[in-house]
């Protein structure tokens, strides 16, 4: 006999199918939607639907926005000559909350993937491709996870933007030792490429 009714047992099987979420810890969630459904459970389900219904990707840069172009897309401010690859929106968000960076972005929608079958024609490379050519872009920035498939859809991009167009610049972000990291707790790749990217005291 179930412990929960098939809505409950939906919700939950919902639940655990979100990134960091399993079985156990999309029980909890359940129960603590369901246990404060004034202040949690009908709000949030209110706010999917608005989500669902009104976002969508963007055109342009593939970002997720309630416009089309997205908010960065059709910021004047923001320098149309830099544009900074990421895999996935989380990573765009994650540039954004920075606050450095006054470029626009160009979301993949994930990497190169030999054991998983994910070839170029499954990411938004050609429409990289095109914003390239059919803009003044002066330098493309790679800001792809330090993983295999990370670096092999970074060169794999290089190879393609360094055929596409002569002037433009293509480069990575740095990697190595975080600020206020310490070295034992690094691993050793970290390490290594911290050392082969030192640069003048």
């Amino acid at each position: 006999m179930a412990a929960a009714g098939p809505e409950i047992e939906r919700l939950i099987a919902l639940l655990a199918k979100l990134p960091g979420l399993g079985p156990r810890s999309a029980r909890r969630a359940a129960l603590a939607l369901l246990k404060r459904r004034e202040q949690l459970l009908l709000p949030l389900t209110e706010a999917m639907a608005d989500a669902g219904a009104r976002v969508r990707a963007c055109q342009t840069c593939g970002a997720l926005d309630t416009c089309d172009p997205c908010a960065v897309c059709s910021d004047g401010s923001r320098d149309g000559r830099l544009i900074c690859v990421v895999e996935e929106v989380g990573a765009l968000w994650a540039l954004e909350r920075g606050g450095s960076f006054r470029g626009r972005y160009h979301v993949l929608g994930g990497l190169l993937s030999a054991l998983d079958g994910v070839g170029p024609e499954a990411l938004r490379v050609e429409e990289l491709i095109a914003r390239v050519v059919d803009t003044d872009v002066r330098e493309v920035i790679l800001a792809l996870p330090a993983t295999v498939d990370g670096q092999t859809t970074a060169h794999y991009l290089a190879d393609r933007l360094s055929g596409a167009a002569n002037a433009i610049s293509v480069t990575m972000l740095a990697r190595g030792v975080p600020v206020g990291g310490e070295l034992d707790w690094l691993d050793d790749g970290t390490i290594a490429q911290a050392l082969r990217a030192r640069r003048p005291a």
